[in-house]
């Protein structure tokens, strides 16, 4: 699993973040995607895909409040207070047995800002983003509740249209959506599901 890099101190949304306590401006872009999509309610379980630092976190607890669940999972260490961490490799069976452990009864969004480690060949690091997003796909094959949610990162490319539609395949209602904290000169987008049909 990858992770959110380049920041720059110029950065609109790296500024706010430190501001107002984010451990990352890609805090913002689920902000932004979550008011057109609310698919994290108050009380529910939400599984955060390579977590680390943790701002995607920060902002599902925010949705899901008291009486809701967040489950971390990265490689990498997250120091985060409010959530159940899950130190492992999202592909293995026993990250996915660990996550259904802690989560008991129901999974009711899973998000995934997952990035492959960029290479720099731009057909390579779409493929690894189309894999992860199929990975959390298959997450949400074996952990989402029906009329479940889902969000995932993924970078534009020949392999796009395929992935969009296996969203579509699984929610009754699913979209591409760029939120205004992506940066002007990146190619990612985010794919949203709603409503999964189990």
């Amino acid at each position: 699993m990858g992770s959110r890099h380049g920041y720059r101190s110029g950065d609109e949304y790296y500024k706010r973040a430190q501001e107002e306590g984010y451990k990352s401006r890609a805090a913002y872009k689920l902000k932004q995607i979550l008011e057109d999509h609310p698919i994290i309610r108050e009380g529910d379980t939400v599984v955060d895909l390579g977590a680390a630092p943790g701002g995607w976190s920060q902002v599902a607890l925010e949705h899901v409040g008291d009486s809701g669940h967040v489950i971390s999972v990265d490689m990498r260490p997250i120091d985060l207070e409010g959530v159940t961490v899950i130190r492992g490799d999202i592909t293995e069976e026993d990250t996915l047995r660990a996550i259904s452990e802690a989560a008991g009864l129901s999974v009711d969004a899973i998000i995934s800002d997952m990035s492959p480690n960029l290479s720099g060949n731009w057909s390579m690091d779409h493929a690894r983003s189309v894999y992860l997003v199929e990975v959390a796909l298959d997450a949400a094959d074996a952990l989402l509740e029906p009329e479940g949610g889902f969000v995932a990162k993924v970078f534009q490319g020949d392999l796009f249209k395929d992935l969009y539609d296996a969203v579509g395949e699984r929610f009754d209602f699913h979209k591409a959506t760029s939120p205004a904290a992506s940066r002007d000169e990146s190619s990612e987008t985010y794919l949203i599901g709603e409503r999964y049909r189990g």
